[in-house]
């Protein structure tokens, strides 16, 4: 027979991922932990992508770029997320390349075996990558733009100011129109 006082003692049982979330929150919220924010990048001129290798172009320069979009992609291989967000980067590249959209993708390797420009390469040539490919295996590129995720798209306007960040999958319909707009404005 169960009391009252067992019946509440039960309820207040907390599964462990609830508490360490609760932490977590608290945390943050008093500042102890620390949620970049990809924004912050939202708004200043975009960090050179010169000082790597590169697939299917000489090296990219962003002020080279001036007066064109540019849609700067970091990804690897291997990422999953990435492999999703491919199909519709590549259809950007196609539907917008001659009004002047850009499309760079920065390969940085989050595994050892990501790091092998000869992988990379059949990669890019087997899922027909059209664009430039950097090879950022030391990171340059990635820290120039304090990124920290794959896949992380920015876009830059026509001025080499980045005007938008999108982290991860979806939010396509979102960062067309934003390709749209930054297309439409004019390099002034």
């Amino acid at each position: 027979m169960t009391t009252g006082a067992s019946s509440t003692t039960a309820r207040m049982v907390r599964h462990p991922a609830t508490v360490w979330r609760g932490v977590l929150v608290a945390a943050m919220a008093a500042g102890a932990v620390g949620v970049f924010d990809a924004q912050a990048f939202v708004g200043r001129q975009a960090p050179e992508l010169t000082d790597t290798g590169w697939i299917n172009s000489s090296p990219v320069s962003i002020w080279a770029l001036r007066g064109s979009v540019v849609l700067v992609e970091f990804w690897t291989f291997g990422c999953f997320n990435c492999r999703n967000v491919e199909p519709q980067v590549k259809a950007w590249h196609q539907a917008y390349v001659d009004r002047g959209l850009v499309v760079v993708g920065v390969h940085s390797p989050e595994f050892a075996y990501e790091k092998d420009v000869d992988a990379v390469t059949r990669y890019v040539t087997d899922h027909h990558i059209p664009y430039a490919v950097a090879i950022d295996n030391d990171f340059s590129i990635w820290n120039r733009y304090g990124n920290h995720y794959w896949p992380a798209m920015y876009l830059i306007d026509k001025r080499g100011v980045i005007r938008y960040v999108r982290v991860g999958e979806g939010g396509y319909a979102e960062t067309e129109r934003m390709i749209e707009t930054l297309l439409a404005e004019t390099s002034e």
